[in-house]
């Protein structure tokens, strides 16, 4: 280690006499990846490491635990009141003394989030050596801790919910901030809605505008790069900024926090690592769609949340439980609004907006990135860059890409990829299963199974148990758990048969 590392030699009286400076040769700030490797510096890592320890070091001691040393959180939630917030947090630090599916609905909130930060840190900042040519391990990862993020949020939004029932206490939160929010609820909500309503038209109508323009064969109407442009300009700007760092704002690193912002093209052995991505019109329109699906998913489980306890219609909800079944038309309408309920829907839009995001990364990086350059500097990306003219319309993401990548799927049946393609099948039938509990008639099937133990009757054959069908909330729960199963395991059999052959 000492050849690598000569300050080694030194041990830690560098570290006791404060001459922090000597272990420079394994404590870098280089900024970057390397070049042989594309991963990020090892020395750069470890350095990162020791200073986020000391950080916790001391942010451990920040806040009161069992000793007396250090704020105490009560005081600080307690003290803790702007002009038009009532009582402020007055009443906070108890709910999570008391309540643990308020504590784990913040804590899978914040745990969801790093996933997804996670995702798209890995791929922009390789963290291993040669992960980052490794591109079926890219993808995967990069899928894998999106749907473990979405599924801990929308845990967060159930918790929440359960919190709501079951263990709030309006007496002990009287005119707090929980309060507030609750008491605007109505406000809140319709004020997302609008901004839902807003954003799926005007996102999604562009694309409807594009395929129109495109059948028409007019070209030169069409919000393009080449025609009618919708510059990420803001996102542009940051990238801008990231790229001109080294040498200004972080003037001691070598190069870049990640190359996805500009500078140079890192490869390993001819394959691209990572290089500058370029953002244009077709990013615009499908973060504009991703900023549609998220929106909508926030929404219905803040409504989850915000009307667990009760509502215009059902005043007694913090009675009748987290879950409920429907009441029938009875009282104007009360199905499908229970807390449970806006948290199976909200699975729904969970399931929508990640689809779209990873569908959307594998193209971006198969058209934009992912690749191979020669000896002369010569780029060939894996579907040679077409995601800015294809990815505009809707009729281009159902061609170019579901259509066009699913041939190595299709192909896969006679290779060594063969279980994928098969698992490709196998996934789909599981996803059109969870369709016959979703869209069973009310009492339809326990009204089946009757009518067929009568007819057992009428023979004498019938045995002494006496069947059931699912109710309305068991059979939703099945459908869902189908559904996404089904959903997830598809596109992950489609990702790999396809990146498999391909990367």
């Amino acid at each position: 280690m000492s050849e690598l590392y000569p300050s080694f030699n030194k041990g830690l009286l560098p570290f006791f006499t404060l001459n922090w400076n000597e272990y420079n040769d394994f404590l870098t700030f280089k900024g970057g990846l390397n070049p042989v490797t594309g991963g990020l510096w090892l020395t750069d890592i470890a350095h990162h490491h020791l200073a986020i320890a000391v950080i916790f070091i001391i942010a451990g001691h920040m806040y009161r635990t069992n000793w007396s040393i250090g704020h105490s959180l009560k005081e600080i939630l307690d003290a803790h009141k702007g002009p038009f917030t009532g009582e402020g947090h007055r009443g906070l630090f108890e709910i999570l003394t008391t309540s643990w599916h308020a504590q784990l609905a913040i804590n899978l909130a914040m745990l969801g989030s790093l996933s997804i930060i996670v995702a798209h840190h890995m791929y922009a900042m390789p963290p291993y050596p040669y992960l980052a040519t490794d591109y079926p391990t890219q993808l995967s990862l990069f899928t894998h801790h999106m749907w473990i993020g979405g599924f801990c949020i929308v845990g967060a939004g159930a918790h929440a919910a359960i919190f709501m029932v079951r263990d709030y206490s309006p007496a002990q939160n009287y005119n707090n901030l929980l309060d507030r929010v609750i008491r605007h609820r109505d406000a809140i909500i319709s004020h997302l809605n609008w901004v839902c309503i807003f954003l799926g038209f005007h996102s999604f109508g562009l694309y409807i505008h594009n395929d129109t323009m495109r059948a028409l064969g007019r070209p030169q109407d069409m919000f393009s790069d080449v025609a009618i442009q919708l510059q990420p300009i803001f996102a542009q700007w940051i990238q801008n900024c990231h790229s001109i760092a080294p040498g200004n704002t972080a003037p001691n690193v070598l190069a870049t926090t990640s190359y996805v912002f500009g500078g140079d093209i890192i490869s390993v052995g001819n394959k691209i690592a990572i290089m500058p991505m370029s953002l244009g019109t077709a990013d615009f329109m499908v973060h504009h769609i991703h900023a549609f699906t998220i929106h909508v998913t926030a929404l219905i489980l803040l409504k989850g949340v915000l009307f667990a306890r009760n509502s215009r219609l059902i005043p007694d909800k913090a009675n009748l439980g987290f879950r409920f079944p429907c009441d029938g038309p009875g009282r104007g309408g009360t199905c499908q609004v229970s807390g449970w309920d806006h948290v199976f829907l909200g699975l729904f839009w969970m399931y929508n907006s990640l689809s779209i995001v990873i569908f959307h990364f594998s193209w971006k990086m198969q058209s934009d990135v992912w690749g191979t350059i020669s000896s002369s500097g010569d780029i060939s990306h894996i579907t040679r860059g077409n995601f800015a003219q294809s990815a505009i319309t809707i009729n281009g993401w159902l061609r170019d890409f579901l259509w066009a990548q699913a041939s190595q799927v299709i192909q896969s049946y006679g290779s060594s990829s063969s279980a994928y393609g098969l698992m490709f099948l196998g996934a789909h039938f599981v996803w059109a299963f969870s369709l016959m509990f979703l869209f069973s008639g009310r009492g339809y099937w326990q009204e089946l199974i009757e009518s067929i133990v009568w007819a057992h009757n009428k023979l004498k054959v019938a045995p002494s148990i006496q069947p059931r069908a699912l109710s309305i909330t068991q059979g939703r729960a099945v459908g869902v758990a189908h559904y996404l199963l089904g959903g997830i395991a598809t596109t992950w059999a489609f990702f790999l048969a396809r990146i498999i052959a391909i990367g």
